[in-house]
Formats: structure tokens, sequence, C-alpha cells
């Protein structure tokens, strides 16, 4: 063969790349989404078509760096390198490759945005939380983790005065009521088919406190997966409700008077002989110990919205103050005993939500949780009561996300694992978005995050 025929010869996809081509072929796949999440906790992308995956596979698509400084408004923000001068690749991960149920033709890549030169980007959510895993496992250690979401169900609706649009719940019937299951059950039943076609294993469903409010856990997962899941639970959620004509929010606070909406985070620590939380109390008490030392910057990132700050109040069950407990729902971290005899237990972060990132929102907590256990740090007392009926005596949280990137800003662990680009363009996004809802009143604020999340 000339050396002229050997360069002519068509190009052959190896044969992982050939695995997905012929899955989207077989499948009926037309449209490929590069998933992401930006600064303001939005889910976005773009997304190519099936003839020319072969190729996006290798080389990403292209995209502004300004898109990393827009807020939840579309609202860009003026921070230095990202401007309307620039670009990066959305480039996916083919692992992470599945059709999407509730998008019938269409499927999904969860993705690093990375240089041109392909070498990761200081602004990309998804390395931050690699780096903080690779952080972990330097020290000998693997985190299992699962985010907790709750959502609500219902209707959305235009305003006859000409406000903005209206969310009417599915229902009012009361927490973990059996009419609430039967309310709720054709859009369920298809939730839950379309998160286990997705690998998404579905542990409990309930339905909750507020009107219209659903929880439904899914399967704990390394890191880097449970973060992944997360996104694509959040598509899937408001996907299947969208096609069944209904309108499905994981929006902290939707319903002013109702019960607002988690995301409690779920993690253990692992090393190659099982769960060390089982076995190492101080390890466990340590890492608590780094979370409550940095729970009022974490909360700007966990918290990452106004909306979210709404939620987060005392005798809410969200973790208003910045203590530890045994099973107390009060506490911020709660300690979380196992079910049966083969459970494991985890820690519960609860001033969570879904406005937050979750790639950022894991990494800063990884973060916060490895610094106490370098410095081997304690929590003090476990608090056994609703922190609230002792006025004084624990520290609340903070109240406004501007409070909390205060508290960030403040930080000096968080802001350096953040670094110079991430940390610069979060805070100009998360400050744009408090001052942006600060002039308006409660149904602007509370229409934009329910439309959004």
């Amino acid at each position: 063969m000339t050396d002229r025929q050997s360069v002519t010869r068509p190009h052959q996809p190896d044969p992982h790349v050939r695995r997905i081509l012929e899955r989207a072929e077989l499948e009926g796949v037309e449209l490929i989404r590069f998933l992401y999440a930006d600064h303001g906790g939005v889910i976005r992308g773009k997304a190519v078509s099936r003839s020319r995956l072969a190729e996006r596979l290798t080389t990403g698509i292209g995209h502004t760096v300004a898109m990393m400084a827009m807020n939840m408004l579309d609202q860009l923000q003026p921070v230095e390198h990202l401007g309307p001068v620039g670009e990066v690749r959305i480039v996916p991960d083919p692992t992470t490759y599945i059709p999407l149920p509730h998008a019938p033709g269409a499927a999904a890549m969860l993705s690093d945005l990375r240089r041109l030169d392909g070498s990761p980007w200081d602004a990309c959510p998804r390395t931050f939380l690699k780096d903080a895993v690779a952080a972990l496992a330097a020290e000998g250690y693997t985190m299992v983790a699962a985010f907790e979401p709750e959502f609500t169900l219902g209707r959305r609706l235009p305003d006859h005065a000409g406000g903005p649009d209206r969310l009417v719940p599915l229902d009012d019937t009361l927490c973990y009521a059996g009419t609430g299951f039967d309310t709720a059950h054709d859009y369920t039943i298809a939730l839950v088919k379309a998160l286990e076609s997705q690998g998404l294993r579905v542990e409990h469903y309930h339905p909750e406190l507020g009107h219209g409010q659903q929880e439904l856990s899914i399967r704990h997962a390394p890191a880097l997966r449970a973060a992944d899941n997360h996104v694509l639970y959040r598509e899937t959620v408001r996907g299947v409700a969208m096609r069944m004509a209904l309108w499905a929010t994981l929006a902290p606070k939707p319903l002013a008077d109702q019960a607002g909406n988690g995301t409690h985070l779920h993690m253990s620590l692992w090393d190659e002989t099982g769960n060390i939380f089982a076995r190492d109390g101080g390890v466990l008490e340590s890492f608590v110990a780094g979370l409550l030392a940095h729970l009022p910057a974490l909360t700007a990132i966990t918290c990452g919205s106004v909306n979210g700050f709404r939620r987060l109040a005392p005798r809410s069950w969200a973790g208003a103050y910045a203590v530890h407990g045994l099973d107390n729902r009060e506490a911020a971290v709660r300690i979380c005993s196992p079910l049966g005899e083969t459970g494991e237990p985890n820690v519960e972060l609860k001033p969570s939500d879904s406005t937050a990132n979750p790639y950022l929102a894991l990494g800063a907590v990884i973060h916060a949780g490895l610094d106490g256990i370098r410095r081997r740090l304690e929590p003090g007392e476990a608090v056994d009561v609703d922190p609230d009926t002792r006025p004084g005596r624990y520290p609340k949280l903070p109240a406004t996300l501007d409070e909390a990137l205060d508290a960030l800003e403040a930080d000096e662990l968080l802001m350096e694992a953040l670094g110079p680009l991430r940390r610069a363009a979060y805070l100009a996004v998360k400050r744009s978005e408090a001052a942006a809802f600060a002039g308006m009143d409660a149904r602007y604020e509370l229409f934009h995050h329910l439309r959004v999340f």
C-alpha cells in the first residue's frame, strides 16, 4: 500500500465509538444532547445530529466562553476572560451515553468544557468535581453519594391579571397519604420507568408534605456518577411532566405558602475494605467537623439561589442551624442510622437543593470534609433536639444568598479550591441574581425559579 493510499483510507472509528453509533441507529436517535451545568445551576447544552456524532465525540461542539458568565435570567455578567471573545468545546463523556425516554429520537451525554487543545478548562464544573475526587483518592478514599430530591408537580397556568404564570399544584393531599399516591400515580409510574431505563435505580417514592410535592430517590453511586445522575434526574422529572401536559419544578420554594423542595445530599467514604464511616468514628467525626467549619460558605454553593434561602428557615426540616445530630432532621448535618443489618451509615447534608450545580456542590463538600479529616477537626456536641427551641445557643446559617456569598468569599479553603476564574464567575453570577430579585416582588422570584428549575 502506498503512502498516498494510506492517507486517503476512510477513517475507522474505534470500537467504543462504533458501539454508540450502532446504538443511535438501532434506537432511532436523531439528535444527541451534550449537557453541562452552568454557574447559575441551569442545565444547558447543544445537540449534534447522528450523522456528525462520530466526529463530535472527539472534537466536541464549539461553545462561547461567555455562557459560564450567564445567570439564570440569561443576563451576561462582566467577568474577565468570559466575554464575547473566546471559545471552548463541549466534549461528551461517551460512557454516559443514554437515549432519553421522555424525548423519543433524542439521547444525551454528560459533558466537560475543554480548551481548544483538549485540556481541562478552569471554569468547567465537572472538572472541579473530578479534581475533588482525585484529592480524595490521594488520601486513600472514594466517595459514594446520592442526591435526594423533592419536586412539585402541577400545571403552569397564565395569570388572568397579566402577571407571571402561576403553578397550580396537582393536589392538596396530606403527607404520605394514600390519596397522594393515587393522584400522581400515572406520572410517577412513567417517571420510574424513564429513570430505570437510563440506569438510575429507584429506591423510594412518596407524596410529600407540600401540595403537589413528590419525593423520589435513586440509588447511590460514586461521586461523579451521582452528580451525572442528578443532571439526568432533573431533566427527566421535567421532561416526563411536559409530555403529560403537566409542569414539574425542583425549585426550592415554588409556592410561598407550601413546604420547600430540598435535595438532601447523602455521602459516605470508602476504601478497598468497605465503608470507612462504619468502622472509624474518628474519620466520620472529622468529616462532619469539616462540613460544619465551612458550612456558611458551602450554602452559597449547595443552596445557590435566592429562592433556596426562602426554603432554608428554622422549623422547616431544612437544616437552618450549623449543627449535627443522629437522625436529627432539623440539624444541617444529619448522621443517618443504617437501615437493617446490611445498611451502611452515611452523612446527610440538608441545606442543599436543586438550584445548585451538582458538580460544584459535591466538589465543595468533598473539599470541606477532607479539610476536616486532614486537620483532625472535632464537630462538637451532637444536638438531639430541634435547635430552634434553644434560642441563641446554636449558630444559624446565612439567611440570604448575599450573606452566604460573603461567607464564601471569606472562606480561604473553598476560594482556593474554586480557583481564580471559577470563583470570579460564580460570585459575579450569583451576586447578579441576588441583585436582580432584590427589587422584585415574590411572585416574580417564584415564577422565574419554577420556570428554570
